[in-house]
C-alpha cells in the first residue's frame, strides 16, 4: 500500500480529464489492488454455494428456502449491472467503489450473524447487489489505463475477477467445513472492509462524464445499445459464447453422476479446476489485443470455444477413462477461448465512448448473463431429449454462431475504432 500512496498521495482533483490520467503508466501495486478487489467482490456472489449443507441444518431452514440463498444472491447481481453500474458515469467511480465495498461488507456481516433464513435472504439479495463493484472496478482500471495498455491492464484486473469465481468455492468450503459457515462471511466482511480503507487511500478520484439524472441515464442505455453496432456485436458474440459455456456446467454434474461414469458431485466440482484456463487467457488476451488488435482475439478466441465444444462429441468414439480426459480438455480450451474473448470485447466496448463507460459495460455483462441464464434452461432441457451429446451439439452450435457474429463483423469492414465516436451525455 506504500507504493501506491507513493504514485498519489492525493487523490486526483476533478480537474482536467481522464486522457491526461492515461498518459502516465499504471503503478503495479494499484493495479494489485483493482485485481483484487474485483475477485474479492465477485467472490461473495459463491461462497454460499458449498456451504449450503451445513447453513440449512444449523440455521433450522427448509430445503427450498436455503435454495433461495444462492438464487437471490445471483438476482441481486444481475438487477445490480442493471440498475446500479450505470452511476459510475454520473459520479465519481471512487466514492461508488468505496460505498459498495462497505455495503457488501455490513451485508456478510448480516449473514454471518444471521439469526434466521430471512435475514439471511436479505443479506443474500443485499451481496449480489453491491457485489458489483467488480463491474464498477474494471471500468475503472480501463479508464485509468493508458490506451496503448488498456487490454493488458483490464485483463489483469479481469484475472483478479476470474481467480476469485475459481476460487471462492473451494475456499468457503474449506472454511466452513473446519470453521464454520458463519466464520466464511465475517472473514468475507473483513476483507471488504479492508479494500474500502485500502480504495479510500490509494486510488484517485474520477470526473464523472455525464450529468443526466438517473431516470434519463438508464434511458441513454437504449440509445447506445442502438447508436453503436461494435457493442451490439460484442454482446451477441459473448452472449452466445455464454449460452453454451452455461449448458456445459449446468449439466455436466448430472452427466457424470448417471451411467457410464457414476460420479459424484465431488468429482463433478473438481472439473471446475478448469476454470483456472480463463484466469490465464485474461492476461495473455490483453496483450495480443493491444499488440494485433481486439478483433483478432475474439475470433481466436470464439474459434478456439468451438472447437473444444466440438471435440468432445469424438468421446462416443474413445475408452471411457479417455473419454474424461477429453472432457477435462475441452473444458480447459472453451474456458481459455471465451474468458480471452470476454477481454477483447471488453476493450472493443471501451474504446467505444469514454464517457459513457460504464453504461457500455453494463450492456455487455447484460448480454452475458442472459445469454447464462438461456444456457441454463436450455441445458437442461436438451440434456432431457436428447443426451450429452444434445449438449454438445448446442455449445458447439453457439460458439460457432459467435464466431459468425464476428466474422459478419469483419466483412462489412466496419472497424470498432473507425465508428463515430458520438457521445451519449
Amino acid at each position: 500500500m506504500s507504493s501506491i500512496q507513493a504514485t498519489h498521495t492525493k487523490p486526483v482533483p476533478f480537474k482536467g480529464n481522464d486522457e491526461s490520467r492515461q498518459a502516465l503508466d499504471l503503478p503495479t501495486p494499484l493495479v494489485l489492488l483493482l485485481a483484487t478487489g474485483a475477485g474479492m467482490s465477485v467472490a461473495s456472489l459463491y461462497y454460499s454455494q458449498p456451504m449450503l449443507g451445513v447453513l440449512g441444518s444449523d440455521i433450522h431452514a427448509t430445503d427450498r428456502a436455503v435454495g433461495l440463498v444462492p438464487t437471490l444472491t445471483q438476482l441481486g447481481y444481475a438487477l445490480g449491472i442493471l440498475l446500479l453500474a450505470p452511476l459510475g458515469d454520473r459520479y465519481d467511480r471512487r466514492r461508488i467503489i468505496m460505498a459498495k465495498a462497505a455495503v457488501l461488507g455490513l451485508a456478510l456481516l448480516v449473514g454471518g450473524l444471521a439469526p434466521s433464513i430471512a435475514w439471511l435472504l436479505a443479506a443474500s439479495l443485499t451481496i449480489g447487489l453491491a457485489a458489483t463493484l467488480a463491474q464498477d472496478i474494471v471500468p475503472a482500471a480501463a479508464t485509468l489505463a493508458p490506451e496503448s495498455h488498456r487490454g493488458k491492464v483490464v485483463g489483469t484486473v479481469m484475472t483478479g475477477l476470474l481467480l476469485g469465481i475459481l476460487l471462492s468455492r473451494v475456499v468457503s468450503g474449506f472454511v466452513a467445513e473446519h470453521f464454520g459457515w458463519r466464520t466464511m462471511y465475517i472473514a468475507a466482511a473483513v476483507g471488504m472492509g479492508l479494500i474500502g480503507i485500502t480504495v479510500w487511500r490509494g486510488l484517485p478520484r474520477f470526473r464523472p462524464t455525464t450529468h443526466l439524472a438517473y431516470g434519463a441515464l438508464l434511458g441513454s442505455m437504449a440509445r447506445l445499445w442502438q447508436r453503436h453496432g461494435a457493442l451490439r456485436r460484442a454482446a451477441w458474440s459473448q452472449g452466445l459464447l455464454s449460452v453454451g459455456f452455461s449448458a456445459f456446467w449446468s449439466t455436466l454434474a448430472v452427466m457424470l453422476h448417471g451411467a457410464p461414469f457414476h460420479l459424484g458431485s465431488a468429482a463433478a466440482g473438481t472439473f471446475g479446476l478448469a476454470g483456472a484456463a480463463g484466469a490465464l487467457a485474461a492476461p495473455l488476451a490483453g496483450r495480443i489485443a493491444d499488440r494485433h488488435g481486439p478483433e483478432l482475439v475474439t475470433r481466436l478466441g470464439a474459434g478456439l470455444a468451438a472447437l473444444s465444444f466440438a471435440a468432445m462429441a469424438l468421446a462416443p468414439l474413445v475408452p471411457l477413462h479417455v473419454q474424461l480426459w477429453l472432457i477435462v480438455a475441452s473444458a480447459i480450451g472453451f474456458d481459455f477461448g471465451i474468458q480471452a474473448a470476454l477481454v477483447a470485447h471488453q476493450t472493443i466496448v471501451y474504446g467505444i465512448d469514454p464517457s459513457a463507460r460504464s453504461r457500455l459495460n453494463a450492456l455487455l455483462f447484460t448480454g452475458m448473463f442472459i445469454g447464462m441464464a438461456a444456457g441454463a434452461a436450455l441445458g437442461s432441457l436438451v440434456l432431457a431429449q436428447w443426451g450429452w451429446m444434445g449438449v454438445v451439439a448446442l455449445a458447439t452450435a453457439t460458439a460457432a454462431g459467435a464466431l459468425i457474429v464476428r466474422m459478419w463483423r469483419g466483412t462489412t469492414g466496419d472497424l470498432t475504432h473507425r465508428e463515430p465516436q458520438r457521445k451519449v451525455r
